[in-house]
């Protein structure tokens, strides 16, 4: 288990999001926050009653909106406190993985868990092997163009709509 004891300095420091299980692993990072284990802070968790519930969607969006790595964490099979929702999940998110391949994502960019409420030590170790393997990989640049598309500044003039404007 790699155990950051100092703060390290680095050229780059990822940002990853972690989408978790209420039940499972958020209980096992809190574990390991309760513990005083020791793992890098670029995880940002956001926590949904179940894997099962996590739109694919929303993995796309963190990319888009300038996450460099993505984490999807849950209970491990047979033990979803929903029955199946991490079955369904797993389901989903293998042929997702063949939808981010399709547009570009290197899918080392995003990794799937299972972590329990008694394994603090391994979301350490998740976390820390994501952080230093999204690390090496540098910035996530792919979406960034179409965050910024996708945005619209508020401003009136612009001559697309200063066009319009004297259309009317």
């Amino acid at each position: 288990m790699t155990v950051h004891h100092a703060k390290q300095k680095h050229d780059f420091e990822p940002k990853i999001i972690a989408f978790v299980c209420t039940w499972c692993t958020y209980a096992g990072a809190d574990l390991a926050g309760t513990s005083r284990m020791q793992y890098p802070t670029n995880v940002r968790v956001v926590k949904f009653p179940c894997t099962g519930r996590i739109d694919p969607v929303f993995i796309l969006k963190a990319f888009q909106q300038g996450a460099d790595g993505v984490l999807v964490s849950g209970c491990h099979p047979g033990d979803c406190h929903y029955m199946a929702g991490n079955f369904h999940a797993r389901r989903r998110f293998a042929a997702f993985r063949k939808l981010l391949e399709f547009i570009g994502v290197d899918l080392q960019r995003l990794q799937f868990s299972w972590v329990s409420a008694a394994e603090g030590g391994k979301w350490v170790e998740v976390v820390t092997e994501l952080t230093e393997q999204v690390r090496a990989m540098g910035p996530m640049q792919e979406f960034k163009a179409l965050a910024l598309e996708e945005q619209w500044s508020g401003r009136l003039d612009t001559p697309e709509l200063q066009e319009a404007y004297q259309a009317i």
